[in-house]
């Protein structure tokens, strides 16, 4: 019997494992394929979908058209994982679990529907290809240690951070903007997520690239964006106006004009 215990460089391997699909999935699942906050050749759009499909959280069609639709009913009766009104457990895992969310929401997609490659990883099967394949090239360089650690350890951790945002972003951290929900700002989230913990500036504007609006709130896949495009791999970066960062505070709305989230306005 195989045993594979605890070792520095299998945590590092994990870390690092991570962290590299962690700014996968928030790049191509989340600000790309989701709120289309930059845009990029056909082929490298392929690219993209291959390796944020690597983490193992289903289709790109499937992912955005899940959080489109998070987004328009955020925190009412229909939206897909809602901490508010079913709590924490249902928010974080629960809700991918219930069949009726199976599905692909295609009305919602079809910027991405009309490229045949898409569909194609979308169907059911190949959708999880690319991860299996990442497993097997994992074990294959460096045997089951690294299929444990660099796999499916790090797998596992990258689902409990990608969802946290989900759950706790709704749950625990500050409110700069009044949005309509509960999403809040929580620092340490965003080191875990590379960026996304920033989420109640993202659903005060969600089609803008950047979500950390200040030099102080730190957002990797940000940062890592802005490298790509001086390579001409990526482009017109979609960043936040000024009057969007500088929105009065909640405490300087009046509440006879807080009528709908300011989210569902923006342009995705």
């Amino acid at each position: 019997m195989i045993i594979c215990g605890f070792t520095w460089s299998g945590l590092a391997l994990a870390v690092g494992s991570y962290f590299v699909r962690m700014f996968v999935v928030t790049a191509a699942y989340h600000r790309y394929f989701s709120h289309r906050s930059f845009k990029t050749s056909r082929w490298f759009q392929f690219v993209l979908a291959v390796a944020a499909q690597s983490a193992g959280q289903k289709g790109v069609v499937w992912w955005a058209s899940h959080h489109r639709w998070h987004h328009k009913h955020s925190d009412t009766e229909r939206d897909v994982h809602s901490a508010k009104l079913r709590g924490l457990w249902y928010s974080h895992l629960g809700w991918i679990m219930r069949p009726d969310w199976s599905g692909t929401e295609e009305n919602g997609v079809a910027d991405l529907s009309r490229f045949p490659e898409l569909r194609w990883l979308n169907r059911t099967g190949m959708e999880m290809v690319p991860t299996f394949l990442l497993a097997l090239v994992t074990f294959l360089i460096g045997g089951f240690p690294a299929l444990v650690w660099g796999y499916f350890v790090s797998t596992v951790l990258l689902w409990h951070g990608s969802f946290s945002i989900n759950s706790l972003s709704h749950m625990f951290g500050t409110r700069r903007y009044e949005t309509g929900e509960l999403s809040r700002n929580n620092w340490l989230l965003a080191i875990l997520t590379t960026g996304e913990g920033w989420h109640n500036n993202h659903h005060h504007y969600q089609s803008s690239v950047r979500q950390g609006f200040h030099w102080w709130q730190i957002d990797v896949t940000y940062y890592l964006l802005k490298m790509m495009s001086w390579t001409g791999l990526v482009w017109d970066l979609r960043e936040p106006p000024a009057h969007v960062v500088n929105a009065p505070r909640p405490a300087e709305v009046p509440a006879e004009a807080v009528t709908s989230p300011q989210v569902r306005s923006q342009a995705a």
